[in-house]
């Protein structure tokens, strides 16, 4: 696998090593770069230092049980429950008054939960849920947008054993149904809606639809949302969250103990196949690892707020806006709306509000706030913020930097973050702390994590050579299997390649990668997104760092067409800043561009530029619409588009183009 050009150069856009603000190294969590070393030499029971942040109800026997490899098992013989070590130890521990939640509503509503209230809260629906006939190690699916009533839902049904299948909001009816059937799931916590840019929007509807296509039959209950902006009637077995909430009011519900290996939630995320797969993670290790990477990571201390401005129906919320700020006892914010709504100053007048120490972001929102222009946060002030973040894709070294200024004002570490739902938490990046940045590359991996860049045969690659991003020990925090699909599960995830070691089981994270010889990892993209021109594989992430280089450019997406006899060409969508002209001249600097860092044969057939990308609701650019139009094809599903006008403004600039 090449992802280099014809002339065999290193195509890497990675700015030089920045070392970490000495204020912050100062009073970092993780400061002794011996912390490397002595993972390796202690591993695996180095991980008893993430297990020792949580409290169990029965010690564990073993740190780690490879002998079904790779159903690896982590802690095993070990006891306890997620909901009380996320939310009764703290008032045990005299925290019942410090801030849990802060929730910020879409309409400038705003609301703190303090430890003892979220308690409270989440006892109540945990019995409402037992009354209703929800049993440990019963599915109980949650369709809700960012509401408090979300995680309170999520922590009521580990408090008595019963996995929580989270679906995104903003998925469509199908897909909830799809989910709902696959994990045989008898429960629905749902709303009457949500408000989308101000508009009241019917989430009740979607979620009737899905479960007339159920063989099961389904008890739900429904989130008065809206109120009288949408009024609702319920059907049979469905109940109002309220009523049910007020009938248990003041009970207290035990924490049911669960077994470390035992299922705290299950994530649907797409199969190669199409069909969503159900990943399964499990209490012990998924906690534990959600809160050492948070504290580790991320830095967050109990007293901070906390902001990862994810969506919860994702695994970045699952675990960097729930489990691991919780579980440390810290104060995590839940914001309902978009970063423009009602204006681009929105998440800045939030941290300012709020003081929030850390915030983690998607490089996609980063582009917009670059876009719109620095105008917006200089309108508040910043100065609370320590650390900034990365995730969900790779970030360029331009909008880093801009980032790194703008946001940061220079004073604030930032962790470029990889990591997959299967993984459950960070696994490569920089400890803030220890390691210098490289704007553009993730970093080094993670104490006790062995990430490499191999070949098809599963060599090391050398420095500067693009491969296969691979993970050759377990991790507490990876998944254990797919729901029903053990068999599928080794196929797509696991590979036994020609080594020494026969048995050794290796990670295939599916995405493409550089390593330098700093160890350094840069994420190319998944091996999915590879434009193959003429023979040649061209990395698309490649090639959107080359785009993002250009002055004037804000956000970008390259994506491969259907080319007719020349097989596939390369179209490139852009946006631009504010002020900047798209038009002949910055398609030209745009085409050279590529060609520098990569190329004549990364020439783009069409620059289309576009006010706007289409992205989800969670911030990501959905790439497969863009492929649809650039190969003039009928579009998929566009249901869980936060800007579904900008498909048919698109269409019209790639003909016109």
């Amino acid at each position: 696998m090449d992802y280099r050009n014809g002339r065999g150069q290193d195509t890497s856009s990675v700015g030089p090593p920045q070392r970490p603000p000495s204020s912050f190294v100062e009073q970092a969590n993780v400061t002794d770069e011996g912390i490397y070393e002595a993972f390796e030499e202690n591993w695996p029971a180095c991980w008893e230092r993430a297990a020792a942040l949580l409290e169990w109800d029965e010690a564990y026997d073993d740190v780690l049980d490879e002998e079904d490899a790779p159903f690896y098992e982590w802690f095993t013989g070990g006891k306890l429950n997620a909901s009380y070590n996320c939310l009764d130890r703290h008032l045990e521990a005299g925290r019942k008054n410090h801030a849990a939640i802060i929730w910020e509503g879409k309409r400038g509503e705003s609301q703190t939960y303090t430890y003892r209230e979220l308690f409270v809260k989440v006892n109540e629906f945990a019995a409402a849920l037992r009354d209703l006939g929800v049993e440990e190690d019963d599915v109980v699916t949650i369709y809700l947008p960012m509401i408090p009533e979300l995680p309170i839902a999520m922590l009521a049904c580990a408090r008595i054993g019963a996995p929580h299948s989270v679906v995104f909001a903003g998925l469509s009816a199908d897909a909830l149904a799809t989910r709902m059937d696959a994990a045989d799931s008898e429960y629905l916590v749902t709303c009457d809606g949500y408000y989308r840019r101000g508009d009241a929007f019917n989430q009740l509807s979607k979620a009737d639809n899905a479960l007339l296509s159920l063989e099961q039959d389904v008890s739900t209950v429904v989130v008065d949302r809206l109120g009288e902006d949408l009024p609702h009637v319920l059907g049979d077995r469905q109940y109002d969250y309220h009523d049910l909430v007020a009938e248990h009011a003041g009970e207290t519900v035990d924490p049911v103990s669960r077994g470390s290996e035992d299922m705290l939630f299950l994530m649907y995320t797409s199969g190669t196949t199409g069909k969503p797969k159900g990943v399964v993670h499990t209490t012990g290790g998924y906690l534990s690892y959600a809160a050492w990477t948070t504290r580790a990571v991320l830095d967050v201390e109990p007293n901070d707020t906390h902001w990862c401005s994810a969506d919860i129906g994702w695994i970045t919320g699952h675990t960097y806006i729930v489990y691991g700020p919780l579980a440390l006892g810290t104060t995590t914010v839940m914001y309902e709306g978009t970063p423009d709504y009602p204006d681009r100053d929105r998440l800045w007048e939030i941290v300012d509000r709020n003081a929030v120490d850390v915030f983690y972001t998607a490089p996609t929102a980063v582009q917009a706030f670059m876009k719109w222009g620095e105008q917006y946060p200089n309108q508040h002030d910043l100065s609370s913020l320590r650390l900034l973040g990365t995730v969900g894709e790779p970030i360029s070294p331009r909008p880093w930097r801009w980032y790194y200024e703008h946001i940061g004002d220079e004073e604030c570490p930032i962790v470029d973050t990889w990591w997959q739902t299967e993984t459950g938490g960070i696994t490569v990046t920089t400890l803030p702390g220890i390691k210098s940045m490289k704007p553009g590359a993730a970093g080094p991996p993670l104490p006790g994590i062995d990430a490499r860049v191999v070949d098809d045969d599963g060599e090391s690659v050398s420095p500067g050579e693009s491969g296969y991003l691979t993970l050759h020990r377990p991790w507490p925090g990876m998944a254990r299997t797919l729901y029903d699909g053990d068999e599928q599960f080794v196929e797509e995830y696991w590979r036994q390649f020609s080594t020494p070691d026969d048995d050794e089981w290796v990670y295939f994270s599916g995405d493409a990668a550089r390593i330098d010889d700093d160890d350094y990892i840069t994420i190319l993209g998944r091996v999915d997104d590879v434009i193959n021109v003429a023979g040649h594989r061209l990395s698309t992430m490649e090639i959107e760092s080359a785009i993002l280089g250009v002055s004037g450019v804000a956000e970008a997406a390259v994506v491969g067409g259907n080319g007719g006899s020349s097989g596939t060409d390369v179209y490139a969508y852009v946006s631009t800043e504010n002020g900047a002209e798209p038009g002949p001249s910055l398609a030209a600097a745009v085409t050279a561009s590529i060609e520098s860092a990569i190329g004549p044969i990364a020439r783009p057939e069409e620059v289309v530029f576009t006010s706007e990308l289409p992205k989800t609701r969670s911030g990501k650019i959905m790439r497969r619409l863009l492929e649809d139009i650039a190969s003039d094809e009928e579009l998929g599903d566009t249901s869980a588009l936060r800007n579904p006008e900008i498909v048919g403004e698109i269409q019209a600039a790639t003909r016109d183009e």
